[in-house]
């Protein structure tokens, strides 16, 4: 039985708010449910690990949440949020840039591996 999820943010586009919400829950389900759960952003969503950037962004402007909410909602919860390391150096990103929920940069080649493992099933967005 897989024991991991990878959620892979690569052609959710930070833009259309509404594709963040998803994701985000489902990390967090995810890992109150006791699964290891990576949420990796690379492209377009990597800027969402810039310190103020996901606190800018309302999923549903009227609810009041913001998608910086729902990062801290599922890192809270369990999930550990990635940035890829191409990402991170196309943005001229610094260690001081991200925020706080960023638990680090992860080269291509090590979350390729770990998403090729049996026990782990990936949902990309």
């Amino acid at each position: 039985m897989p024991k991991k999820l990878v959620i892979l943010l690569v052609n959710t586009d930070p833009e259309r708010s509404i594709e963040l919400g998803a994701p985000l829950f489902q990390a967090a389900a995810a890992a109150s449910m006791d699964y290891a759960v990576d949420v990796i952003c690379a492209g377009a969503s990597g800027a969402l690990m810039k310190k103020g950037v996901a606190d800018g962004i309302f999923i549903k402007p009227e609810s009041g949440r913001t998608v910086g909410d729902f990062i801290r909602m599922s890192h809270k919860a369990g999930a550990r949020f990635l940035m890829c390391a191409s990402t991170f150096e196309l943005y001229s990103f610094t260690e001081a840039d991200l925020i706080p929920e960023c638990d680090g940069v992860t080269a291509v080649t090590e979350y390729v591996a770990e998403m090729l493992d049996d026990e782990c099933r990936i949902l990309t967005y």
